[in-house]
């Protein structure tokens, strides 16, 4: 008996060791580097050196970004309606984009049929930094299965998380999130010529955004599909 009570005080102490375990959030994990990586960054584009700037990207996310946890804060449905960015409790796919933006031709397509084949398991979200008159004017050009949604920076000046999200990365940039809000990959768009064939970039973009889709897919259940996916 005395065995078994100590075995379950062991079980209840790790147990609350793990969640007393301390969460970085994005917004605290990038702070404390962008500054160094913006100077860098600058630098390596004013020689022209891609290589080097792409190089300095990855390394931000794949050492600071990957594994921190996406911060909460309000955004506002297209109703004007505000809601919590955690409101969306399924595995996130976030684009975070601003209406002068020029997508690629494929770009849009390419992510509503990713959207109309995966959105039972996973939301779907396009965030952009606008006003709601500019986003109302472009939302119409997603699927309904994808939500969209605003942040108005002159309603927010006072948000840290959201002058920091919004000025660290650029866009448009896709966030990989899991149902506990854990960042698992940051992607940014799709470069191609502006004038690249519909079919090209069609296929760039949804070849793209389906392999972060796997990766959410891979971690939160299997390469195939979760069990609530009917075939």
């Amino acid at each position: 008996m005395s065995r078994k009570l100590l075995l379950l005080f062991i079980v209840i102490s790790f147990s609350a060791q793990a969640q007393l375990e301390p969460v970085e959030l994005f917004s605290q994990a990038i702070g404390k580097n962008i500054k160094k990586y913006r100077t860098q960054s600058q630098d390596a584009h004013a020689t022209r050196d891609f290589e080097r700037a792409d190089f300095l990207f990855d390394s931000l996310i794949n050492n600071v970004v990957n594994g921190s946890t996406l911060d909460n804060f309000k955004v506002r449905k297209l109703s004007g309606r505000k809601i919590d960015l955690y409101k969306f409790e399924k595995p996130v796919f976030l684009m975070t984009y601003a209406s002068w933006c020029t997508p690629g031709v494929g770009e849009i397509p390419a992510l509503n049929e990713i959207a109309r084949e995966h959105y039972k398991d996973i939301d779907f979200v396009v965030l952009f930094w606008d006003t709601k008159q500019k986003v109302r004017e472009i939302a119409s050009e997603y699927d309904k299965k994808i939500n969209v949604v605003y942040v108005n920076e002159l309603e927010n000046n006072n948000c840290e998380t959201v002058k920091t999200m919004k000025h660290s990365l650029g866009f448009p940039t896709s966030f990989f999130v899991d149902a506990d809000k854990k960042i698992l990959d940051v992607r940014r768009g799709v470069l191609h010529p502006y004038n690249e064939k519909y079919e090209i970039s069609y296929e760039l973009n949804y070849t793209s955004f389906l392999n972060g889709i796997s990766l959410l897919k891979i971690i939160q259940g299997t390469e195939d599909g979760y069990a609530s996916e009917t075939p």
